[in-house]
């Protein structure tokens, strides 16, 4: 089956002109066109386009997706460079999860904290208002 670039962004959640940029910047390559030179792709070009976007939402940068394409392009010896890193971007993602959630910790600690004042639970203190002691 192929699909045109409307069909591909569509099945990738990707705007046209991500799919468009990333095929100028040679991300998506042997990309095949039709007689009236428009873009088509196979599944094996839809699976690698998903691959990308889930690398983007990684944190890859464009230079980063390239080389690791490159890697990809080499076959099956460079998988320990590809393994190292996707490591390096798990890592990466898993000390960014630990501040949200260290964020939202201290949003639901303020919420309560509010809670507790506008119930008469607590006296409202602020570290911004001076008061006379």
């Amino acid at each position: 089956m192929t699909y045109t670039m409307m069909q591909v962004c569509k099945e990738a959640a990707l705007t046209y002109q991500a799919l468009k940029f990333y095929c100028n910047e040679g991300l998506v390559p042997n990309v095949k066109r039709d007689k009236n030179n428009r873009r088509i792709f196979d599944e094996r070009d839809l699976k690698w386009i998903k691959d990308l976007v889930c690398l983007k939402k990684c944190g890859m940068s464009i230079q980063e997706m390239k080389e690791y394409l490159d890697l990809c392009l080499q076959g099956q010896g460079t998988i320990p460079e590809r393994k190292e890193m996707l490591r390096k971007k798990q890592n990466a993602l898993r000390a960014s999860i630990q501040e949200l959630e260290a964020s939202v910790a201290y949003i639901d600690w303020k919420q309560n904290f509010y809670d507790e004042v506008l119930s008469g639970k607590r006296p409202y203190v602020s570290n911004l208002i001076r008061t006379k002691d």
